[in-house]
């Protein structure tokens, strides 16, 4: 032993460099070994187990078909050699042993059942994909539904909930519970289900509600399900075949089995324990459950359970379909009893089922403790169970019937687990230890083998066996809904802890406000008091100012008098100014009107112009042509000079035009500032000092006015002039450009008559 521990922390320390390949070569030789040792220190067990975990981790080496088959052989060693409890064989193997081989098997699948639940919560795929491989066995499935269960109940388990939802072995937990007629697996398997869904609620609502067809088929299989009456075991006889051909039938009468489709190629669990009898499997958490998840699906099944799984296309596991597989008046007999235990639903007043399975769930955001607990807030019994407890504290003995068969009464009868509750009398269990150990354990006095064992016996140890199992079964769910609700509890705790620090917290900063409000009153009494006392100035002041303003008003109304005054003599001056302005208006109208009226005039002579330049132009080129043909270069370079002199003179009288506009613009701004000036002089004519305005100052502003209105007219007509001029220089400048580019047309261009460049200045509106 002290060899094996040193050995084993030696390979522990060496763990990462340890191949997988030598932890599974050394299994048998050491591992296998101190797995079985109960002796062995913790820490040498702790290092064994993982360096195993750690070896099936290694799947990515070059071995990783060598760790697959190590993994399997571990769940082989798991079913096969380990203790099961369900193996009537191993039972009775397990009551010859000693305690210290008792211990080792003990040790032994203890340890075995710890290692696998370690690789499944780091590998979870895995696990479970090597369960769902030896699921197919149905030899292994009530073993493999007690360790899925123990697996389920761990708390690493929570995150893996959402790969077993989509793993094809819940599909194989559901065909179980749909085809196999085991009560025993099918009790396991229905605790299992019923741990799981709040679990699928929470992390695989999606996969939850694709499974509802068949969750409901299930729940309808286990409402159809009816008790099975143990085997016959009796001495033989002549009529024993008689016997047992009446039973057969009457059982297949009773209880007949619906073959199963060939495609699904399901290998069907008949009993587990054949001597005991077959209780049905409870559905009411079941039920409770799928009531708190779906209620008005669940509703609209139960009123017609073949019509709903056709219409959501769950498909038959059996060779019939589903009229023909369901008892219907079955189905809703059980059912009916269900309701009435169950309260009313709050969800079925907002929701149907259509609506159910479009709309999100009202449980979306639950946690799986909170779903857990208010689903079984809806059973009634629930409520009533404190009551019940509190009316009878001491619970009577009831008494055991003998069985059909004759066994004697003081043995124990199977447990009826489709009530709440089951007593059994100390005496019957005292009674059945003796019978067991007088038949199991060969006697100390005498020097003879073993009796043979009465079929008696076997009949009460398989009907303690699957009560031990079923039992042990209901004790893990009940620890685990204990956990689950003490979970909620605790997420109650808090919640009232953080509500009553949040009140605490408005208290407090109430009593804040209040105080803060009181101060604030005190200072809005303090300046109010102030406020009178100033409001008490403030009118004596404004009672000063209101006799300030009667005082100034009276000095207004003799103001505006003499500016009434005022005014009347300046809207007469306007309207003599509205006179004169009327006759230079109409004078300029005529003047316009007499132009207009010569306009015409003036065209003729522009066209007779254009035609006398042409003719002369006509005239001067068959003269260049003709007679000054060598002479050509002189008049080019003459020309050009003439040309400069031409430009030079055209900006000169560019520049005279340039000072005569502005001299004009002057003057123009210098009439408007006189105009200013004039409406200044009527403004000032509501003031004391300028009241009256002589004649003599009028007649001097209006024979200046028009001393230069005649300046201005005598400058329109000098800059006419000086466009005239201008206009026939640019004429003249055009034509030697003509002569210089080589142009020898006989009838140039007609150009612009400068008089009509020098008449349009004319038509502007005078200033």
């Amino acid at each position: 032993m002290f060899q094996t521990e040193v050995f084993l922390a030696v390979l522990y320390h060496l763990e990462p460099i340890l191949p997988a390949t030598s932890v599974i070569s050394w299994f048998d030789i050491v591992f296998r070994p101190a797995l079985r040792e109960p002796k062995l220190p913790t820490s040498s067990i702790k290092h064994a187990k993982e360096l195993i975990i750690t070896a099936l981790l290694k799947t990515e080496e070059a071995y990783g078909e060598k760790v697959k088959e190590f993994r399997r052989r571990l769940m082989d060693l798991y079913l096969l050699d380990a203790f099961n409890e369900s193996s009537g064989a191993d039972v009775l193997e397990w009551a010859e042993l000693d305690k210290a081989q008792r211990d080792k098997r003990s040790h032994w699948k203890r340890n075995l059942e710890d290692m696998l639940l370690s690789f499944g919560t780091k590998r979870p795929e895995d696990l479970m994909t090597e369960v769902y491989i030896h699921f197919e066995t149905p030899a292994s499935r009530l073993q493999l539904l007690m360790f899925l269960s123990r697996y389920t109940s761990e708390t690493s388990f929570t995150d893996s909930s959402a790969i077993m939802a989509g793993h094809p072995l819940t599909r194989s937990i559901i065909r179980c519970l749909l085809l196999d007629t085991s009560s025993t697996v099918c009790t396991t398997g229905l605790t299992l289900l019923v741990k799981l869904l709040p679990l699928y609620a929470t992390h695989a609502r999606a996969t939850l509600k694709s499974n509802l067809g068949r969750l409901l088929a299930v729940l309808a299989r286990l409402m159809c399900w009816k008790e099975r009456p143990p085997a016959s075991i009796c001495e033989p006889s002549d009529e024993q075949p008689l016997d047992l051909d009446f039973e057969e039938e009457l059982d297949r009468e009773t209880n007949r089995l619906i073959p199963i489709r060939p495609d699904l190629k399901w290998e069907r669990l008949q009993v587990t324990f054949d001597a005991t009898v077959s209780l049905p499997p409870s559905s009411r958490p079941f039920f409770t459950m799928l009531y708190y998840l779906y209620p008005s699906n669940l509703l609209q099944f139960l009123s017609s359970p073949a019509q709903y799984l056709i219409k959501n296309e769950t498909r038959s596991p059996y060779t019939l379909n589903w009229p023909e597989a369901l008892d219907e008046e079955e189905i809703r007999h059980r059912s009916e009893r269900l309701i009435r235990e169950h309260v009313c639903h709050p969800v079925l007043v907002r929701r149907d089922a259509a609506a159910e399975l479009s709309e999100p769930e009202f449980w979306a955001k639950y946690t799986a403790s909170r779903i857990i607990t208010e689903a079984g807030m809806l059973d009634v019994r629930h409520s009533a169970l404190g009551i019940q407890f509190q009316e009878q504290p001491a619970q009577e003995e009831i008494d055991v019937e003998p069985f059909r068969d004759g066994l004697p009464a003081g043995l124990l009868r199977p447990i009826d687990l489709s009530n709440e509750k089951a007593t059994i009398s100390l005496t019957d269990m005292i009674n059945t230890t003796v019978v067991l150990r007088s038949n199991l354990d060969p006697p100390s006095e005498a020097g003879s083998g073993p009796e043979e064992i009465s079929p008696h016996i076997v009949q009460i140890i398989s009907g303690l066996q699957r009560e031990l199992l079923l039992l042990r079964n209901e004790l893990n769910f009940e620890l685990w809904l204990s956990r689950e609700n003490v979970k909620h509890i605790g997420r109650l705790y808090q919640d009232r802890i953080q509500f009553k620090s949040a009140e605490y917290n408005k208290l407090r900063n109430y009593r804040a406000r209040v105080v803060a409000l009181e101060a604030e009153l005190r200072e809005h009494k303090q300046q109010a008091s102030s406020a009178k006392n100033k409001y008490a100035d403030w009118n004596n002041e404004l009672q000063k100012k209101l006799r300030e303003l009667r005082d100034e008003k009276k000095a207004w109304i003799t103001e505006a008098a003499s500016l009434r005054t005022a005014e009347k003599e300046a809207r007469a001056l306007f309207a003599a100014q509205g006179k004169l302005l009327a006759d230079a208006t109409s004078e300029v109208f005529l003047l316009q009107t007499q132009k207009k009226e010569t306009q015409h005039k003036i065209d003729r002579l522009h066209d007779y112009e254009r035609q006398i330049e042409q003719h002369l132009n006509m005239q001067r080129l068959w003269d260049s042509d003709f007679a000054k043909f060598n002479e050509r270069k002189e008049q080019i370079d003459l020309m050009r000079n003439q040309y400069q002199q031409m430009k030079m003179q055209l900006e000169s009288y560019q520049h005279t035009q340039a000072e005569m506009e502005n001299s004009a613009r002057a003057n123009r701004r210098r009439v408007q500032a006189l105009e200013a000036q004039l409406a200044q002089a009527h403004s000032s004519h509501r003031g004391h000092d300028e009241k009256h305005l002589t004649e003599i100052e009028f007649a001097a502003f209006t024979a200046e006015k028009t001393s230069l209105l005649e300046a201005n007219k005598q400058l329109k007509e000098d800059n006419n002039e000086l466009k005239d001029e201008v206009e026939e220089l640019r004429a003249m400048v055009e034509y030697l450009k003509a002569q210089h580019s080589g142009h020898k047309g006989l009838i140039a261009e007609p150009r612009a008559s400068p008089i009509q460049f020098a008449s349009s200045p004319q038509t502007e509106p005078s200033t």
